[in-house]
């Protein structure tokens, strides 16, 4: 036999080549992204992930491990097209090669598009869409919350909106609005402000960027930002993309503004429009107590007292009346009985009748003579009453004044003068007091008076006391 040819081949076990090449692969191909459609999908009872990443011609093993599992951003389904970040690797007990990635989202935006309503049922199935959860904004807010991108545009028509229409306190909190880091940044400043106290917590928050495509406006569409925007204590306005762009964050904020600019003009009114409807307000308030106090002097004129003369004559009329009519009823009543008697008499027999007529004149005498006293005593109280009435009238009239030792003052025409801006050095004037007139020329005239109370009105008078009733219990006079 012949010996083999001796051979400078190295010889490797099985487990040897497998690290080698193991090695080899990883560090040719230590950070790979790969676009295909997810195959085979399944998450292991360890939270590790396990899914096949397929074109029309050829099949990635793909593993993610439970960590970055739990930071994608969308749930991977069998079908979904996506762009998976890794690097590979060679699993040596089984000799095939495969990605171990560390991240991986939809790709497409018919993917996103997917992804977006999906999570939009899931939201709206939470209630974080319903109605009774929005907050009322603040018509005139102190300061104004915004958070974007402070090198963008959108800070910048914010500003200037608010400088036009009411300047307010703006306060900046810079985030990014586009890329991996974008929603966290977001996140951030929204419970960023609502963790602020004192004069600096804002009271209204506006989140917003510029407009972009699907994937430049999904930062808001994130879950974490999504509930953060849910549980913010600020009404927030939301103001992302152009008035066709709808992320889910419209639909949790409190207002949703189209533009950027349109959220300033939602934040704060119109100076000029307040001003405009304050003046408004100040006219309507000045007219309507003009009004009042018309209507009130004009209630007061027709409360006023009538003349002392008028009163005292009026009081006498009442009292004859009564007197005239309280005498024709009484010989009303005399002669109707006295006409009843005579009947009942030409009745009666004769002996009868004239019994009954003496007893008739008997009570026709005793009724006259109780009508007398009570005749008197009614009209004593009239008189009485009047007296009273009189009296009270007497003391309000402008004579009792006068005998306090008031006067009054009147020109050569017999106006009264009520203030002595009507009168002029060398004019005649006569001074009524109270046991008769003086005759006087104004020489000069002293300053007002300021004596404390001079211009205190007097006291209106006690009212007059009613009219005494007819003493009860007197009855019919029959």
């Amino acid at each position: 036999m012949s010996e083999e040819a001796p051979s400078n081949v190295t010889e490797f076990t099985v487990s040897e080549l497998a690290s080698n090449l193991k090695r080899t692969v990883e560090t040719a191909y230590d950070h790979v992204r790969v676009r295909g459609e997810l195959g085979r999908v399944t998450i292991a009872r360890s939270g590790h992930m396990y899914a096949d990443i397929k074109d029309e011609k050829a099949v990635l093993n793909t593993v993610m491990w439970k960590g970055s599992v739990n930071r994608l951003p969308f749930k991977p389904e069998e079908g979904l097209e996506v762009v998976a970040e890794g690097k590979l690797s060679i699993y040596p007990g089984r000799s095939n090669y495969q990605l171990i990635a560390d991240f991986m989202r939809p790709a497409g935006a018919g993917a996103l598009m997917a992804l977006l309503e999906e999570r939009k049922k899931k939201f709206a199935a939470e209630g974080l869409f319903d109605e009774a959860h929005k907050k009322t904004l603040p018509y005139l807010p102190h300061t104004v919350g915004v958070v974007t991108s402070p090198t963008g545009a959108v800070i910048r028509d914010i500003l200037h909106r608010i400088r036009e229409r009411f300047p307010v306190r703006v306060i900046l909190w810079p985030a990014l609005v586009q890329g991996d880091t974008a929603a966290a940044q977001i996140e951030a400043g929204i419970r960023g402000f609502n963790a602020m106290t004192g004069e600096d917590r804002p009271d209204v928050l506006i989140v917003g960027r510029g407009g972009g495509s699907i994937e430049d406006l999904w930062p808001f569409n994130e879950e974490n930002v999504v509930r953060a925007a849910f549980e913010s204590e600020i009404p927030l306005i939301s103001a992302v993309g152009h008035e066709t762009d709808t992320t889910l964050i419209d639909y949790v904020s409190d207002a949703r503004a189209p533009t950027p600019t349109g959220a300033a003009e939602i934040a704060v009114p119109v100076r000029q429009d307040l001003m405009i409807a304050l003046g408004e307000l100040g006219q309507s308030l000045t007219h309507g107590l003009s009004r009042m106090v018309r209507h009130d002097r004009d209630r007061l004129r027709a409360a006023r007292l009538p003349k002392l003369e008028t009163l005292i004559a009026q009081k006498r009329q009442t009292v004859d009346y009564l007197e005239a009519h309280l005498r024709s009823g009484l010989s009303s009543a005399i002669k109707s009985k006295r006409i009843e008697l005579t009947r009942t008499e030409a009745r009666l027999r004769p002996e009868p009748l004239q019994m009954d007529a003496r007893r008739w004149r008997q009570r026709l005498g005793e009724t006259a003579v109780r009508a007398k006293p009570a005749l008197r005593r009614i009209i004593a109280d009239r008189r009485t009453a009047l007296a009273a009435q009189a009296k009270l009238l007497d003391t309000l009239s402008y004579q009792a004044t006068l005998d306090r030792g008031f006067a009054i003052v009147k020109d050569e025409a017999g106006n009264v003068l009520k203030s002595a801006s009507k009168a002029e050095a060398g004019d005649t004037v006569s001074i009524s007091l109270a046991d008769g007139t003086l005759g006087a020329e104004v020489t000069g005239k002293d300053k007002p008076s300021s004596t404390p109370g001079a211009s205190q009105k007097p006291k209106p008078a006690k009212p007059a006391p009613k009219p005494a009733d007819p003493p009860k219990g007197q009855g019919s006079l029959f």
